[in-house]
């Protein structure tokens, strides 16, 4: 028998750890090739880590809920073969292990119920969480962290610092002073009991992994960016005949179903080329310019969550691969079978309130962008129609465009501009086109 290290994959740019969720596999399993053995969870999306090899699962060298490193060895299936591998737990999960287990002794008559994070205003990342939790560091004490990170979030290294900091001061009491809350901490008190219903008709339950994480993100961006609003209204009565003369020769001849959504990205893809002040990021007292135009597009999932997936090098495609990419995106995102790099390196993203019946909306900046486009249902209305002959009442297609700036780095003359621009090509829109 050998024995193969299964060992967490390079998911994508800038994601280095994911977060364990659940074993789909248990210790003396059988597993095929190419059969998910665990599914794993980043920042961003959740996703599933399959078998290289046929064969038994033998070990497990990480727990549900465990954070894990790209390229660790997460656990060992025996496959046929002669050749074996020793394989020892990493040595940095041994450490981990042996400060988690040296800490918990130190505090054990501290240890309340565990922390509810979801009750904090601050945004913390999946990692952090982890070791606060771990490390049992209350919500409390999590807010009172002074972060070096981006936004002054509180990184990996500064929780680990406040960790050593308080087990230093355990080991040797000291007198403490009586000081003032820091203005902007607000103490959150935990209560071990959970709360019930009088009259039993209510439910409480507990938001999933990703709400919370929409949740942080949100919040985050309000206190980040100084949101401001533009909003104009679109005559797009020749898309929609278009759309409806070609959408069947479409489908037949590309094998793709042909929504209004590409033909929007398009159009939004070519207002950034000419406005590539709405096509930057912002970091501390730096603008980044950013080279690619890569369109996030915000999807619904089945559960009533968001993800945002990116079309990268939207500028770069005709109106065939823009449909192709946002079908393939969406399609993907409602199955759960995104991959991490599929929601990196947004530099701008378009989200349809339309689709659920709203006229306009007022999108939240997603971070660290500067903009983001909302687009209204499409309504039939009575407008004026002006000609040479005169102006008449005609029935028309029109929708609101609702773009959300950052006033920060976005002025009003550049952020109405550039949604009038994106009117502009709608408007424009050749009806006799080919596709």
């Amino acid at each position: 028998m050998a024995r193969f290290e299964l060992k967490l994959p390079k998911m994508g740019e800038s994601v280095a750890e994911a977060t364990i969720t659940n074993w789909l596999k248990q210790v003396g399993d059988k597993i095929e090739a190419d059969e998910a053995v665990l599914e794993i969870a980043t920042d961003k999306v959740d996703s599933e880590v399959p078998s290289e090899v046929s064969g038994v699962l033998v070990e497990q060298l990480f727990g549900k809920d465990d954070l894990v490193q790209v390229g660790q060895t997460i656990a060992i299936i025996e496959t046929e073969g002669s050749a074996t591998v020793d394989v020892a737990m990493p040595v940095a999960v041994a450490q981990a292990a042996a400060v988690i287990e040296k800490t918990v002794e130190a505090v054990k008559e501290d240890l309340a119920t565990p922390a509810d994070f979801s009750a904090s205003d601050k945004f913390f990342s999946p990692l952090v969480k982890n070791i606060a939790k771990q490390e049992n560091v209350s919500v409390t004490e999590l807010e009172g962290i002074s972060g070096t990170g981006k936004d002054n979030r509180v990184t990996k290294e500064d929780i680990l610092k406040f960790v050593e900091s308080r087990k230093s001061q355990i080991a040797t009491p000291k007198p403490i002073a009586q000081t003032a809350q820091p203005a902007m901490i607000t103490p959150k008190t935990s209560t071990s009991a959970v709360p019930v219903s009088v009259n039993g008709g209510d439910e409480i339950v507990e938001m999933d992994r990703m709400r919370k994480l929409i949740s942080g993100y949100m919040v985050a961006s309000v206190q980040t960016s100084a949101h401001v609003q533009s909003f104009i209204e679109v005559d797009v009565t020749n898309i929609v005949k278009w759309r409806d003369k070609v959408k069947t020769a479409f489908e037949k001849r590309e094998g793709e179903k042909l929504t209004f959504t590409p033909i929007f990205m398009e159009a939004v893809a070519k207002a950034l080329k000419d406005f590539p002040g709405m096509n930057i990021s912002v970091d501390g007292d730096y603008i980044i310019k950013k080279k690619n135009i890569n369109l996030g597009m915000a999807a619904a999932l089945p559960n009533g969550n968001l993800i945002v997936p990116v079309i990268k090098n939207a500028d770069q495609l005709n109106l065939v691969g823009m449909a192709k990419a946002v079908n393939d995106l969406g399609n993907r995102a409602k199955l759960g079978k995104l991959k991490p790099d599929d929601t990196q390196g947004g530099t701008y993203t378009v989200t349809n309130v339309g689709t659920f019946g709203s006229v306009f909306g007022t999108p939240i900046i997603n971070q660290p962008q500067v903009g983001i486009l909302a687009l209204g249902a499409i309504r039939k209305v009575p407008a004026v129609i002006e000609t040479p002959e005169g102006d008449f009442i005609g029935i028309r297609q029109k929708m609101f465009l609702s773009h959300s700036y950052d006033h920060r780095v976005v002025d009003g003359a550049l952020g109405g501009s550039f949604v009038k621009r994106v009117a502009d090509y709608l408007e424009a829109f050749d009806a006799n086109r080919d596709f």
